[in-house]
């Protein structure tokens, strides 16, 4: 059994706590009999940990015992609570606990890891927010953490609740399979009786009263409204495990209470206690670095687009079946156009593949000729098959700005390296960037979408990091200190406005609310200024990276969701662990993570703090696991095309739902991004001059 690790110094917290335990959890019990609707009963205790209520005695016993933990940290407490399930005959069950917490709603931000952050008040009413309601349950394998915390900011203190997945040990009739496990429903809303065994329950909170309670359950319920594609809440679902005449099964939760001083040192704190309890492990990788590298260039060889005065590597609106080349060219975020091309042609010339390079210096050239409005900006978005647009016509974002610029800043470095000059792009990115010197706000913003005459379109700055660390490799290309100056303004902002609230958003383009991708962008960002100083100044940088980690870190899952049977992630052995949820809105795990997994290792080597090295290790081994191969083709067309939109719960783009992909996907940027991952040596040779 597991022993206590944590225990509180506050003395009135530590009583609070016991009270909250011992006398005001509620337990409610629903059953089903099928074809009639359900009926619940609130629980209560008639002896010491055994719950029940008028009619249930004959039917169905709960027991509970909370146990205390051996301390390790001072300013936490945890009591392991187990619910023991007992079936007197065979019922449909479903089981929720409710637990106050005392604190003000009005108090208090939430969590629920790679889903909620503070309020969600980011994030439209279409999407889980409380802008729809202030209390919500939502399946564990929705987060990234099977999690739900609050913390009450005029205290400074919190409550989060865990899932303990441990195996069942008291299952008398042995007919659970061992591990996670999932099982399939027939409706997707109301009451509804699993098919099989699931091992997944449900977390969320519950202030209707106007003070915070977290609730938690089993199997799940999603409610108020259930969020099951891009900005759609559908009715509310409850579903019902079979248990048998005889059978018992165990749940378990970890209660924590925490003090800290935000909400950043919450999810940091409550990230590292995850870490823990979940203990994630490196899976074994089913290819090296350069095996992974070999299948990815099948991308670059039949994606390439050459029909049109822009060549391209066509990575936006492919069908998964076919993989065929589109017509729609997004020069960054979808697309990582330029950085693809730059990757064909230094892997072409690694591996002596002359179509590669062909393809990369086709690519420059295009771009160089072609792809730059009067004003000097990247044309970035474009159905090209009607032509070119008119600069008039062209809406620009500062993400795929930046991004264009990162890219040529390496091919230049690159080709310099081998003895070749390209006169005419060096004198395109000093007029870029000296554009992006205009671009930027008195308070050290960038707006996030603008026109060519330099207007905004979308002044929100949550995308101002993704702009920083291109300034800073255009003052280590050029010399120019004016870049270095504007990159330590925009962090000036980034840790006035997003990091010290934290508040990651609208970095990424097709949706606006908080998102991994913010995040990110702020850890990179705040990473290549501490690259470039020293002593105290380098301090703070590394200081604000390691506080944005933890945030973007906070998106990537700690544990294995399960599948069903016939879910084609499952039946391929797919883990979970190491990938990342997208956003609020687009709630599907990914392989985004370009630089992030090396800043990560570099945050381990400057803070002695070993669960980001552990991260590390777990994220760079887990991320190629659905790499298409010819003999492994992972539910894809084509080798080297690997997949972007991984439906890992109940959430799709309106194709295929869990275990499947949708059916449209975005290539591009997942082989960028991949390619990044096992190429940790270009940005540090970038920065550092090796």
């Amino acid at each position: 059994m597991k022993k206590n690790r944590i225990i509180l110094t506050a003395v009135l917290w530590a009583a609070v706590c016991q009270i909250l335990l011992a006398g005001d959890m509620t337990f409610q019990l629903s059953l089903k009999q099928p074809g009639n609707d359900a009926r619940s009963w609130q629980l209560r205790e008639q002896a010491v940990g055994r719950l029940s209520a008028d009619g249930l005695a004959d039917r169905i016993t709960i027991s509970y015992d909370e146990q205390k933990w051996t301390p390790t940290v001072a300013s936490e407490n945890m009591t392991l609570l187990i619910v023991t399930v007992q079936a007197r005959e065979t019922v449909y069950f479903n089981l929720g606990v409710t637990l106050p917490t005392g604190f003000k709603t009005d108090d208090c931000d939430f969590y629920l890891p790679g889903f909620w952050y503070h309020k969600n008040l980011r994030s439209p009413r279409e999407a889980p927010s409380f802008h729809t309601s202030k209390s919500w349950n939502v399946r564990e394998d929705r987060l990234s953490s099977p999690l739900t915390g609050v913390f009450n900011a005029a205290e400074g203190r919190s409550v989060s609740v865990l899932r303990d997945h441990e195996l069942n040990e008291l299952n008398e009739l042995k007919k659970r399979p061992n591990g996670l496990s999932d099982a399939l429903t027939t409706h997707q809303e109301g009451e509804v009786i699993v098919s099989g065994y699931t091992s997944l329950g449900y977390v969320g909170f519950d202030n209707e009263s106007g003070r915070a309670a977290l609730t938690f359950g089993y199997p799940y319920v999603e409610s108020p409204r259930r969020y099951i594609r891009k900005l759609t809440l559908i009715n509310p679902i409850t579903a019902f495990a079979k248990i048998e005449k005889g059978e018992k099964m165990e749940l378990r939760w970890i209660i924590r209470y925490d003090q800290t001083k935000d909400f950043g040192e919450f999810v940091a704190s409550t990230w590292q206690h995850c870490m823990n309890e979940l203990k994630p492990q490196p899976l074994q990788p089913l290819f090296t670095p350069e095996e992974t590298k070999a299948q990815l260039a099948n991308y670059f060889r039949k994606a390439y687009v050459d029909e049109y005065p822009l060549k391209y590597h066509s990575g936006h609106g492919l069908r998964i079946d076919d993989c065929k080349p589109v017509d729609h060219v997004q020069l960054g975020f979808c697309g990582r156009v330029l950085l693809n091309g730059f990757n064909a042609l230094e892997y072409g010339e690694q591996t002596g593949d002359a179509e590669l390079v062909r393809m990369g210096n086709a690519i420059f050239d295009s771009w160089l000729e072609h792809g730059f409005t009067a004003r000097g900006y990247f044309k970035e978005d474009m159905h090209i098959w009607g032509g070119i647009p008119a600069d008039k016509d062209i809406v620009h974002s500062i993400r795929q700005q930046s991004e264009a610029v990162y890219a040529v800043l390496h091919y230049l470095r690159y080709e310099k390296q081998h003895g070749r000059k390209h006169k005419e792009w060096e004198q395109k990115m000093r007029r870029l960037l000296d554009n992006m010197l205009m671009l930027l706000k008195d308070d050290g913003h960038y707006a996030r979408k603008f026109r060519d005459d330099d207007s905004d379109v979308d002044a929100s700055g949550g995308s101002t990091p993704s702009a920083t660390s291109t300034l800073v490799m255009g003052y280590k290309y050029f010399g120019d200190k004016r870049y270095l100056t504007a990159a330590k303004r925009t962090v000036d902002y980034l840790e006035r406005e997003i990091i010290s609230k934290s508040d990651y958003f609208s970095s990424t383009l097709d949706a606006n609310c908080e998102d991994k991708e913010a995040a990110i962008s702020a850890v990179t960002a705040t990473y290549y200024l501490a690259m470039m100083t020293k002593g105290k100044e380098c301090q703070r940088y590394t200081d604000l990276c390691r506080k944005a980690a933890y945030f973007a870190l906070s998106w990537y899952y700690l544990w294995d969701v399960p599948f069903a049977q016939g879910q084609m992630l499952g039946d391929l052995g797919f883990k979970s662990r190491g990938w990342s949820n997208v956003s609020v809105e687009n709630n599907h795990v990914d392989v985004f993570v370009f630089e992030l997994a090396h800043i990560v290792k570099w945050l381990a080597q400057e803070t002695g703090q070993q669960r980001f090295a552990q991260i590390y290790d777990v994220i760079r081994s887990s991320l190629t696991q659905l790499l298409p191969t010819a003999d492994r083709l992972c539910g894809i067309g084509v080798p080297g095309f690997n997949p972007e939109v991984v439906q890992h719960t109940q959430w799709d783009y309106g194709r295929n739902g869990k275990g499947f992909y949708n059916d449209i996907f975005a290539p591009g940027w997942t082989v960028a991004s991949l390619w990044e991952l096992l190429t940790p040596e270009r940005t540090v040779g970038f920065l550092t001059g090796k």
